[in-house]
């Protein structure tokens, strides 16, 4: 996506915050103690791994296969990193995984289709936004083919897949956002002004939104928000403009919460152009490596961090099975990990999408495929 910065735009701040900064009501009293206690909880690693499924020959099962990957956009680093990722895993049991290229428009997700349904390929995997309301068709002329048809990194976990799929990997979006709002409370000692930046038209958005505001809610008598709205093709333009208009309204916001990471990146022009670097905090969510070094850089204070290379192959362990038409988890078992200034060195300098979270998936999915 493009990083091109654009002017200041003071007086488009009523339209483009899309609602009333407000105090949230009814907070508990002991909500400061619980916002602590759910950062320490992620301020740490699982000690051990858990397999989300029996162990299987994944060999035998997949091998000789081959599953195209379909990610939102080849251009946003997330998704980009993890279709990378299952590639390189796909190898060790003889899966081919092949990554259809795209720049997030729809009629190319239509031509991967085509593309799966007239080269051999077993299945689909449509990654993190590919939304398979908008490819009806596409997905009935792939399943008359014999091919299966997947999301992954897409829905919520108190969301219902679209019925028309295969399968699905669902995550808890939503406790991501629990968490990036207590980690606000937890800084600010209960005193946090946030702007929260979303795009409503990726369907897990809502849960995810919600999850921050409830927490806020519950946890901060004295929090306040707005919800800045900022569709996808529109993040180049939308969020910098948005982000100074509403840091020069009101003095007093102190956190930027961008749902999506690679929002990031045009979230901090906006904090260095209105001089507010050090007093405004960005707080978010992926553990994309370009925002682990940003936090290095101290222009990110906090990024809730998935191992991209857990969970690329958390996917493949619930496809590989669904392909050879076996049970598999409906979710991905990935932990959320906290990026600070603290630790954001161990995802090396520049950052990796899959260090600093330890290596026991990668043994674990191992021995869980019979590979190890």
């Amino acid at each position: 996506m493009s990083t091109r910065s654009v002017p200041v735009r003071v007086l488009a701040c009523a339209a483009a915050l899309s609602a009333l900064a407000f105090a949230t009501p009814g907070a508990k009293a002991d909500g400061l103690a619980d916002a602590k206690a759910m950062v320490a909880a992620h301020s740490s690693l699982p000690e051990k791994f858990a397999p989300p499924n029996p162990p299987f020959d994944a060999k035998a099962c997949v091998g000789g296969k081959k599953l195209l990957v379909i990610p939102v956009s080849s251009a946003n680093p997330f998704t980009k990193n993890i279709a990378t990722a299952m590639t390189a895993a796909g190898k060790e049991v003889g899966l081919e995984v092949v990554e259809w290229e795209n720049q997030a428009r729809p009629t190319q997700w239509v031509q991967g289709f085509d593309y799966a349904i007239n080269n051999g390929f077993d299945a689909i995997d449509l990654l993190g936004g590919v939304n398979p309301a908008v490819l009806g068709p596409q997905i009935k002329a792939a399943k008359a083919a014999g091919l299966k048809v997947f999301t992954s990194h897409f829905y919520d976990t108190t969301q219902d897949p679209d019925p028309s799929l295969d399968g699905t990997s669902r995550i808890p979006f939503h406790k991501a956002g629990e968490i990036m709002a207590n980690w606000a409370i937890a800084q600010t000692g209960g005193k946090v002004n946030a702007i929260i930046i979303g795009s409503d038209e990726i369907v897990p958005t809502a849960p995810f939104v919600e999850g921050i505001k409830k927490t806020l809610d519950a946890n901060c008598a004295d929090c306040k928000y707005t919800y800045v709205n900022a569709p996808v093709p529109e993040w180049s333009t939308k969020i910098q403009s948005s982000v100074q208009s509403g840091l020069i309204s009101d003095p007093t916001v102190n956190y930027i919460l961008p749902i999506y990471d690679s929002m990031s990146q045009f979230v901090i022009p906006a904090i260095k152009i209105t001089g507010k670097t050090g007093q405004v905090k960005i707080a978010t969510f992926n553990g994309t490596p370009f925002v682990i070094d940003a936090i290095q850089k101290g222009e990110v204070e906090m990024d809730v961090g998935e191992s991209l290379g857990w969970i690329a192959r958390g996917i493949l362990d619930n496809e590989m099975r669904l392909m050879c038409g076996m049970e598999a988890s409906d979710q991905l078992y990935v932990p959320f990990y906290l990026f600070t200034e603290a630790n954001a060195k161990d995802a090396g300098t520049p950052a990796d999408y899959d260090r600093g979270y330890g290596d026991m998936h990668v043994g674990g999915y191992r021995k869980l495929w019979g590979v190890e």
